[in-house]
């Protein structure tokens, strides 16, 4: 009887998986905006959604808005210039742009569907508009390259898998809705992706992208000598970052 019981459960978790593996296989996609083949799991007013569900907390984390209105003013005009430039402006997603009282955390993100991101920390070491579009640039080309997305179609399926390989186990925890990190933890070539992306949405709208690599510098110096090396964090290191920058300024600089 227990080998019966073995035999079937063991069907079951097949069944399971066989049914992740075939749907992760059709919600294959080319991404029309970067041509790269994605895994995308639900559409465009989603990602808009989650985003400005997200907004709020991501805010609230980070000490609120800033209060000096002439700084916001110009992190949105610097925002909607890269986007009514480039090819981001036929995306169906809303953009917004936030700075954030944060004067500690030297970050941007974004969420998807638009709701980008700038901490005031980042924001006072800037040393130009340049820079600052590089930052925004960068971010648009998360929200455009669909990574949060893209990351939350791989992390139902890596749970599917693992309810498969648990089937008759409790599996409250693995239904725990989309955490923080699934939408903000973008890896090493989401990062190049988006650098490469803020380098085109620049050029488009008059910047000078060489300013990114200053960016990178300010980066750099703010993690210290004690930063933590590249095969061990989700970020490419600086310098290999501004290695691909300087290439993609070859590259688009005459498009």
């Amino acid at each position: 009887m227990r080998s019966k019981n073995l035999k079937f459960r063991l069907l079951i978790g097949v069944a399971i998986a066989l049914f992740f593996v075939f749907k992760r296989c059709s919600q294959r996609e080319e991404n029309p905006y970067t041509g790269r083949m994605q895994t995308i799991s639900m559409a465009a007013d989603e990602e808009i959604a989650i985003g400005l569900q997200s907004a709020p907390q991501m805010a609230q984390q980070h000490g609120g808005l800033h209060p000096n209105t002439q700084y916001q003013a110009l992190v949105d005009n610097v925002g909607n210039k890269l986007v009514n430039n480039s090819i981001a402006r036929q995306t169906p997603y809303k953009y917004e742009f936030h700075l954030l009282a944060d004067p500690n955390t030297i970050n941007a993100f974004a969420l998807p569907g638009g709701q980008i991101f700038i901490t005031h920390a980042l924001f006072s070491k800037l040393e130009n508009e340049d820079q600052l579009a590089g930052v925004l640039g960068h971010e648009i080309g998360h929200v455009l390259g669909r990574h949060s997305a893209e990351r939350i179609a791989e992390s139902e399926y890596w749970q599917g898998l693992a309810t498969a390989g648990s089937v008759g186990a409790d599996m409250g925890g693995l239904v725990s809705g989309i955490g923080q990190n699934t939408l903000l933890t973008n890896g090493r070539d989401d990062e190049l992706e988006s650098d490469e992306l803020g380098v085109k949405f620049m050029l488009k709208a008059g910047y000078n992208p060489r300013e990114m690599i200053g960016v990178m510098e300010i980066l750099k110096a703010a993690a210290g000598p004690n930063r933590v090396p590249e095969m061990q964090s989700t970020h490419p290191d600086p310098d290999n970052r501004i290695e691909k920058i300087e290439e993609a300024i070859e590259k688009y600089k005459n498009q």
